[in-house]
Parts: structure tokens; C-alpha cells; sequence
């Protein structure tokens, strides 16, 4: 590929990313960091969960649940399919937390001596270069990577809740900063609990669940939908879907178009608003394709990795995908094409 074409890609990522995108983070982010991802958790629910002492038709629905998830059924569909008592989705939330909880731990403690372990931190700090006091970012994971992202280049974030060892729930102005990212959780974190009487907090690297406590945590399935009509979710997905709307620009990095959640709003403020977006990814999923290719819009740039040191880009600059030299898929790749 010639140089003039990787310079008018290069201008393109430049343009959308002077707009201050809006940041979605999705799995394919926290898996960069070896972050569990649905497969490994399945296979860790069966194997951790005991349903033995519930009831019959729980034990039923469980095994059930397990053989589909052994028939390499994926998880959000097996929820689907087989919904869960409140007993057992208490069992699975319980279950996720201590798979996730300490693969994130060994990510902050490995960053205290890496400074360069969050190209996102970098990234963040590049666009507060410009006169923008804001930025926001948009995340179904439940781990705590963009948090330690913003602290490990000392900018503040909000993501709900009030700072320290036990946070409350707080507007994101509770505090007065020059320089803001706001994380809009709209699945929950691994830091927010509630407890029998319905109070939310959020915790600091805790190593357990505290006595006591349910993790604020949705799970996939029918449950993710119901569970996000109530608080904080509720709030943070209003916030979240009001960011989307005055947004004209987005950057999706390790988002698969797989979450009803985010999709929506995405999809219709690019087809009916004329919103940029850029994707990175390891694998554009077939959802992505789709998008870029189904006219949903008109301003696209998409990169996904090729083998060892190259680079597959759909770009609605030219009507087929190059391959190209480099891995502008990461986000460190990609921050070539832009700074």
C-alpha cells in the first residue's frame, strides 16, 4: 500500500479523534491485560458452583445451564435460554467477582512498576492536551483498568461514586477538577456492593466480598435487563446514553456491537446523526462487519490485526479493506496514525 493512502488514513484517524471521541471500552480491552473473558468464565462456573443444597427444579435448571454451556453454547444465550433462580444468580454474580477480582488486583499491582502498562492512560492524557476539560468513557467490563489508567497519569475520574476507601453515591460535578474523565460503568464494577438493606457503596481493592455484601455486578441474560431498570445502574445508563447523544464522534476499542446497551445509541447517532466512529480490535466480530457494511454509516474507520506486525483497515474512504504493515489494531498502534 502506498504511503499517500496510509497518510489520507492517517489524516482520517486524525480528524475523528480531534473531536474528542467518546471512549467505549469493551471486552476485547480487558482482554489485552489476559482479563478473563465469557469462555474462561463459564467454564469456571461450572466447576465452582454448587447447587446441591437448592432446590430440585433449581438443581434441574443448573444442570441444564451447565450442559449447554459444555455444548459450547455462550453464556449471555445459555442465560438466555435457561433463566436462573435469584438463589442461583446470586451464586453466579458471587462466582464472576472471585474469577475477575483478583485477575484485576494482579493488573494494578503489575502497573505500579510499569509505567507504561496503560496505553488508554497515555491516550487520555494526549487529548487533555487540547482546550477539552472532559472526556468520557463508556464500558460494559466490570474491572477497574481504566481507573488505574487514569491514576497511573495522575487524572482524575468519576465513575459514580465518591472517592476513598468507602465511596457514596455522588453527581459527577461533587468535585471541583480542571480535567475530568468520567467512566460510565453501565454493567457495574468490581468495586460497587449493596447490602440487605438496599444501601450501594463502593469499596477499594478489597481481596473477598465482604459479610454481608452482593456484589453490584450485572450479569448477561434475561437478568442484565431486568437488573438495570434499579440503582446505580439506572443512573448510569441515563448518564451514558446522554453522553452518546451529544457525541459526534466515537472510539470503540475492543467493542464487538455485541451489547444492546451501547449498540443502539451508537448505531442510530452515526445513521441519522452523521457521528464518526474508529474501531480497533484484535477481530472485528461479524456484528462489526455488519455495521460498516450495511451503510449504518459514513464516516468509519476499523482496524483489525492480520497476523504478526500487520494490519487489516476498512475505512469508508475507499470501497475494500488494505492490508497493511504495523499494528495499528492496538490502541499503542494506533496512537501512531494520530500523534
Amino acid at each position: 500500500m502506498s504511503e499517500d493512502v496510509l497518510e489520507k488514513i492517517s489524516k482520517q484517524a486524525q480528524d475523528y479523534y480531534k473531536k474528542s471521541p467518546v471512549i467505549i471500552l469493551g471486552s476485547g480491552a480487558s482482554a489485552a491485560f489476559r482479563m478473563s473473558g465469557m469462555w474462561k468464565l463459564a467454564k469456571h462456573l461450572i466447576e465452582h458452583i454448587d447447587a446441591s443444597d437448592l432446590t430440585d427444579n433449581e438443581q434441574t435448571s443448573w444442570a441444564s445451564f451447565c450442559e449447554e454451556l459444555n455444548n459450547d453454547v455462550d453464556l449471555e444465550t445459555a442465560l438466555h435460554k435457561i433463566p436462573l433462580s435469584q438463589d442461583l444468580t446470586f451464586r453466579v454474580v458471587n462466582a464472576t467477582w472471585n474469577l475477575l477480582a483478583p485477575e484485576d488486583i494482579g493488573v494494578f499491582k503489575e502497573s505500579l512498576n510499569n509505567a507504561s502498562l496503560f496505553p488508554l492512560g497515555k491516550l487520555l492524557k494526549h487529548m487533555f492536551r487540547s482546550t477539552t476539560k472532559e472526556l468520557n468513557i463508556i464500558t460494559p467490563n466490570y474491572d477497574r483498568l481504566a481507573e488505574y489508567a487514569c491514576e497511573q497519569e495522575n487524572i482524575h475520574h468519576y465513575s459514580g461514586f465518591s472517592h476513598g476507601f468507602r465511596g457514596n453515591a455522588v453527581k459527577k460535578d461533587y468535585l471541583t477538577s480542571t480535567r475530568q474523565v468520567n467512566i460510565w460503568k453501565v454493567h457495574g464494577s468490581l468495586g460497587w456492593f449493596v447490602n440487605a438493606n438496599g444501601v450501594i457503596i463502593s469499596l477499594s481493592n478489597i481481596n473477598g466480598i465482604p459479610e454481608n455484601l452482593t456484589p453490584l455486578i450485572v450479569t448477561p441474560g434475561i437478568e442484565k435487563y431486568r437488573s438495570t431498570h434499579k440503582e446505580p445502574y439506572k443512573t448510569i445508563i441515563h448518564e451514558s446514553d446522554d453522553v452518546m447523544d451529544r457525541a459526534t464522534a466515537y472510539l470503540c476499542v475492543g467493542f464487538g456491537f455485541n451489547d444492546e446497551h451501547i449498540q443502539t445509541k451508537l448505531v442510530n447517532r452515526c445513521a441519522n446523526n452523521g457521528a464518526a466512529v474508529i474501531i480497533i480490535t484484535y477481530e472485528l466480530t461479524d456484528a462489526t462487519k455488519e455495521f460498516i457494511s450495511n451503510n449504518n454509516t459514513n464516516k468509519y474507520l476499523a482496524i483489525e490485526a492480520l497476523g504478526e506486525g500487520k494490519s487489516k483497515i476498512y475505512t469508508s474512504l475507499y470501497d475494500n479493506p488494505m492490508e497493511v504493515d504495523g499494528d495499528f489494531w492496538s490502541l499503542s498502534g494506533f496512537m501512531n496514525l494520530i500523534m
